[in-house]
């Protein structure tokens, strides 16, 4: 009851807000007017179907991680599913201050995660603000490129692509085409207890970010597309709060780096690519486990098993082609690959890899339907286990967008 309650106040609060800006703005084109605010987004639909199966809250996504390390771990293969949480909302606003434009972008949509996952539900993306070379919000992080992402119906995306919004400050000395970005981003990772997840002497563990992760990005443009060098250094600490015999406290240094590009093949197809390599990570990744796993320190009375920080190595190698004006599909492939701590339970994920394939049709301005294959794999780490997902989707989408604009004084 409290939690649909919340939802009506953020309707109702959203409507108000959208009346109020549209009633103070003038809309048009004329030569003297200057774009003050837009609204954006889209209403998505997707039916498919699942010939195997994935855990229940993400019946509608693609994620090596979600897929089961067992045998028939989430029920019965064979599963049809409709949804339209992939529908989004946004607000971008444009002010003139004494020392430049400020912009500001505040963005939800419906696809629950978290605390949230499976649910139909509000979900920020964006909460956003920018004064000429500074930032500050919840955006994309520097360390990952949005470009990389296909032109694909499927809604998580390409396992091994780093992909995080986060609550950062930023300086952007160089802006546009090539830009250079410098962030400090709020820290967070997860930890995977492994074997040893049960045992009291970890009960009383916990961690600790004493500074923000540090991230860049470089990225040079041309007419050819462009290429891009981004990179990540965070400090991850956990502290061993029980009184007894053991020392378990520890420290890891996680970074990372990531290469990416987009190149332009003639006017309608274009190669989107990316590499990264790190440890420690992984909570940057679209879909990755944990950052820091336990490995065995035989010998050691007081230190029996310490913290490291896991390696990985994710890749991305998608095409987006335009057939004619109207017809267009993109297809491709990615994996993300984990250097498990030996620490780590036999059933602990090690490998992921993604395949889409789709023919999507425009027929008519801001509409789209299309269609899907998709498929994922998940390899274990010690126990043999593999297994895979194959899915068909269908989309209907209606994009939407008004811009309103206020006369100069």
């Amino acid at each position: 009851m409290k939690k649909k309650f919340l939802q009506m106040v953020k309707i109702r609060y959203l409507t108000i807000t959208i009346c109020f800006l549209v009633v103070n703005l003038m809309q048009g084109q004329d030569g003297d007017a200057k774009k003050s605010m837009e609204i954006y987004g889209f209403i998505m639909t997707d039916i498919g179907y699942n010939f195997n199966q994935i855990q229940p809250d993400w019946y509608d996504a693609v994620r090596p991680t979600k897929l089961p390390s067992y045998e028939n771990e989430y029920g019965p293969d064979g599963n049809y599913y409709a949804s339209v949480r992939q529908t989004r909302f946004g607000i971008k606003n444009y002010f003139d201050t004494g020392i430049g434009e400020l912009k500001t972008q505040f963005e939800f949509e419906l696809y629950g995660t978290g605390v949230d996952a499976g649910q139909t539900t509000f979900r920020l993306r964006h909460a956003y603000a920018e004064l000429g070379k500074f930032g500050a919000g919840q955006t994309w992080s520097p360390f990952m490129d949005i470009d990389v992402f296909p032109n694909t119906l499927e809604y998580w995306g390409p396992t091994g692509m780093v992909f995080f919004r986060n609550v950062q400050i930023r300086y952007m000395p160089i802006q546009g085409d090539t830009r250079l970005t410098i962030a400090l981003e709020r820290p967070g990772a997860s930890a995977d207890q492994g074997i040893y997840d049960n045992r009291i002497e970890l009960e009383g563990v916990n961690a600790r970010f004493p500074l923000p992760d540090l991230s860049a990005e470089y990225r040079y443009g041309a007419k050819w597309g462009y290429v891009e060098l981004a990179g990540i250094l965070r400090k991850i600490e956990w502290k061993d709060q029980n009184n007894d015999q053991f020392d378990l406290s520890g420290d890891a240094l996680g970074w990372g780096l990531n290469l990416s590009t987009n190149i332009k093949f003639g006017q309608s197809t274009v190669f989107k690519g990316q590499v990264v390599y790190g440890e420690g990570i992984q909570n940057y990744m679209n879909d990755a486990p944990v950052d820091i796993g336990i490995e065995n320190n035989p010998g050691n009375v007081t230190e029996p098993v310490k913290g490291v920080a896991l390696p990985l190595l994710g890749f991305v190698a998608f095409i987006d082609h335009s057939w004619t004006e109207k017809f267009t599909s993109s297809f491709g492939y990615s994996m993300i690959d984990i250097d498990n701590s030996n620490g780590q339970t036999n059933d602990a994920f090690k490998k992921g890899q993604y395949i889409v394939a789709n023919l999507l049709y425009s027929p008519a301005k801001n509409c789209l339907v299309g269609g899907e294959f998709q498929w994922g794999d998940r390899d274990n780490f010690r126990d043999g286990w593999s297994t895979s997902i194959s899915k068909v989707q269908f989309s209907f989408k209606y994009n939407f967008s008004e811009a309103f604009y206020r006369k100069n004084q």
